[in-house]
């Protein structure tokens, strides 16, 4: 079994997960809630399994290199972060609701990797401008910073549905948190997504730099990166000075994972330096 089909199959088992989330959610049981955190918890050991099988695989190809160099590897990564950290705020909160919301967009983010025709599983060589050291710093945290934003968007989607359905603690919403801890959970994967960016964005200009010779070039991935980065700085200023909280910051995060998603997906049909990075 090699490492393609293994993170297939984690698909099918970040979904059955996301099912279970959204089942104890409904019915407001928690038997399913409970499953739906065990059988996380085994998606990501397979995702993990998957990811470093892959390295290996790669190793005995005769050009090896971390899985992190196209988009389906980039994709397999974005959903363990995202992963990680819903699982993480489930245990520190004891709140699952967040992770249905957080579990649906692991789901799409594997389905797309494993099951459309457009994206290539196969493992192939560093095209000369990826063989760099600094391939995994900056990759690893543009990718944890992405994650940040993503569960940020996910609790924000929570907060804004929370304030349109009614009032919390009655039918579906008797579960979700109340909007002072959603509106502080949202700011705390901003910060935290944010100052990965920024690294993200840093180790990406010095590796510019030895690649090209220059450490900006306002490539369009390198465009719509900074406008992501101003986005997420908008809102973390508008609440650290302007004192902004609640709906104003969830639409702020929305439009800025809007811009996160764009950066990710939309430039790759751009030409530019990063067109490397489109499908295969």
């Amino acid at each position: 079994m090699n490492s393609s089909i293994i993170l297939s199959v984690i698909t099918f088992v970040y979904g059955l997960a996301g099912v279970l989330y959204m089942v104890s959610l409904i019915f407001k049981t928690d038997f399913p809630g409970k499953l739906a955190s065990l059988v996380t918890m085994v998606a990501i050991t397979g995702n993990i399994t998957g990811i470093i099988l892959r390295w290996i695989e790669s190793y005995k190809l005769g050009f090896g290199h971390a899985p992190l160099s196209n988009l389906y590897e980039s994709l397999t990564f974005f959903s363990l972060s995202i992963a990680c950290l819903y699982i993480f705020i489930e245990i520190r909160y004891k709140n699952r609701t967040i992770s249905t919301f957080s579990s649906a967009l692991v789901f799409l983010a594997m389905a797309y990797a494993s099951l459309s025709p457009d994206i290539s599983s196969h493992i192939q060589p560093l095209i000369p401008a990826l063989k760099s050291n600094w391939l995994i710093a900056h990759v690893l945290t543009c990718f944890l910073g992405y994650a940040g934003f993503a569960v940020a968007f996910a609790i924000s989607f929570l907060f804004l549905i929370s304030k349109i359905g009614g009032q919390p603690g009655e039918g579906i919403l008797s579960h979700v948190p109340e909007s002072d801890m959603l509106d502080e959970l949202t700011h705390q994967m901003v910060m935290f997504g944010f100052f990965f960016l920024s690294i993200g964005i840093i180790t990406g200009a010095v590796w510019a730099n030895s690649a090209w010779g220059r450490y900006w070039g306002w490539d369009p991935k390198e465009t719509w990166s900074l406008i992501t980065w101003f986005i997420y700085a908008i809102l973390l200023h508008a609440r650290l000075m302007r004192g902004w909280r609640g709906s104003r910051i969830a639409m702020i995060s929305i439009v800025g994972f809007a811009a996160v998603i764009f950066t990710y997906f939309g430039v790759n049909y751009l030409s530019g330096l990063h067109s490397y990075g489109s499908i295969k």
